[in-house]
């Protein structure tokens, strides 16, 4: 009975938390019996009716666990089987109070085996791993009036997952444009939804376990504490983390401080975000897509055909100074939006550009790809983001003309890369090159 408590309690990722209020019980109540259940954890609230309750912190508790393949067996509350279900490859010994945990250990438990979970909208099969979806389009490209290049830009993000920001008048639609991109974004596989989950319980919050990414917009008011995570005491999720394998807004870009924004280059790169405080030391997982919008000067009015800029040069170069070379180094597609017209009209929904994503996605994973094109590292750059003989003379001519940086290469390789999987083509062409370069920065 010792060896069962131990394990619960050592071998678990936290030491502490009221999940331990049960073994700690079951320690107490079976002090002086023999029972050797070497393969089973236990864990759970007590309440002082004797129930055994679940907490927030239970389903990340359990998830690290298997991710870490140390568990396989574990008495849980009752009442939490609704979303550990979710959790593969663990059988479940579910109580509702003391004395039924009491019993179980004492008699031959009734272990539950989950035999999956199935997940709300459509499966999508490839490689032998399952992915899922929804078609449901609450906010639907066929609003947004004009911006055809913006709209297309929008589609590149989203079919490869790729770093966006878009420049333009007040109203000309660039947050319509990211408020959509969410429901176009491509499949989450069940080890994405259930990460998704975990920083959500961290979050204090009950998944849906819906196939949707999440999608996150702090106020450029908003502390770094909230927007990275942190807390006086304890390391506690920001908004970065919790849109992990989704994307992260950032409306009005430049009036973030330039903390923040320097802050966002180490996640942007490495996909973690890292919290250090005085009593702990956490790493969160936070792979998003960044989505970001500005105004080309600090009134709105610079690119205006009617309206007059009250800009002088320098509070505009003073605006944009706020955004250095590094961090928009980790941008990959830059768009320059231009006013709405009065007979501009939607050209293209939401369902067909999500076609295009799911086109693309498919031919990213059939090539054996672990991570989509705007996540890939060098050497899967290198690997999967081939040029043809006419392209790499295209791509050499640029690098001298422009001088690009090696960043600002791999950049328009992985984007140049999805407009090929857009099109269909399995070698990236002299069109495909010629349209990612469109999208670079101009310094």
């Amino acid at each position: 009975m010792h060896s069962l408590i131990r394990r619960s309690y050592l071998e678990s990722p936290r030491k502490s938390g009221t999940h331990f209020d049960l073994p700690i019980a079951l320690l107490i109540a079976l002090n002086k019996e023999s029972i050797d259940r070497e393969d089973l954890y236990v864990f759970g609230e007590l309440g002082l009716d004797g129930r055994v309750k679940s907490s927030s912190q239970l389903f990340p508790l359990l998830l690290s666990l298997k991710e870490q393949g140390k568990i396989r067996r574990a008495m849980v509350p009752a009442e939490a089987m609704e979303y550990l279900r979710h959790i593969p490859g663990i059988e479940y010994l579910p109580v509702a109070n003391l004395q039924e945990a009491i019993a179980a250990l004492r008699g031959e438990p009734g272990i539950v085996s989950p035999e999956g979970s199935d997940y709300e909208g459509e499966v999508l099969e490839l490689e032998g791993t399952r992915y899922f979806f929804r078609r449901e389009y609450p906010e639907d490209f066929a609003e947004v009036k004009g911006q055809e290049l913006a709209k297309r830009a929008a589609l590149i993000a989203a079919a490869g997952m790729h770093n966006l920001l878009m420049e333009g008048s007040p109203g000309c639609g660039k947050s319509m444009i990211a408020k959509r991109l969410r429901f176009i974004l491509p499949p989450l596989a069940e080890e994405e939804l259930l990460a998704v989950a975990k920083h959500q319980f961290l979050d204090g919050q009950i998944p849906d376990f819906q196939p949707l990414r999440p999608a996150r917009s702090p106020h450029h008011t908003a502390t770094s504490a909230s927007i990275f995570g942190g807390g006086t005491h304890q390391a506690k999720i920001g908004e970065i983390a919790l849109a992990h394998h989704g994307m992260v807004f950032f409306d009005e870009l430049p009036h973030f401080s330039k903390n923040a924004l320097e802050a966002l280059r180490e996640p942007m790169q490495d996909r973690r975000v890292h919290i250090a405080r005085v009593n702990s030391k956490v790493s969160y997982e936070a792979d998003f897509m960044f989505v970001a919008a500005m105004n080309p000067c600090p009134c709105g009015n610079l690119l205006a055909k009617e309206r007059a800029c009250r800009c002088s040069e320098a509070e505009i170069k003073r605006y944009r100074n706020r955004l250095s070379d590094p961090f928009l180094d980790r941008i990959d597609l830059f768009v320059t939006m231009q006013e709405v017209e009065a007979d501009d009209r939607g050209s293209v929904s939401s369902a067909q550009m999500h076609e295009g994503v799911l086109a693309a996605f498919t031919r990213q994973k059939k090539r054996g790809q672990m991570r989509l094109n705007g996540k890939l590292n060098e050497a899967e750059v290198e690997r999967f983001c081939r040029l043809d003989p006419e392209a790499e003379q295209i791509l050499a001519q640029a690098v001298q003309r422009f001088a690009l940086s090696h960043r600002s290469i791999v950049s328009i390789k992985k984007v140049a890369r999805t407009i090929a999987d857009l099109e269909g083509s399995e070698q990236i062409g002299r069109k495909a090159l010629l349209e990612a370069l469109s999208y670079r920065r101009r310094k």
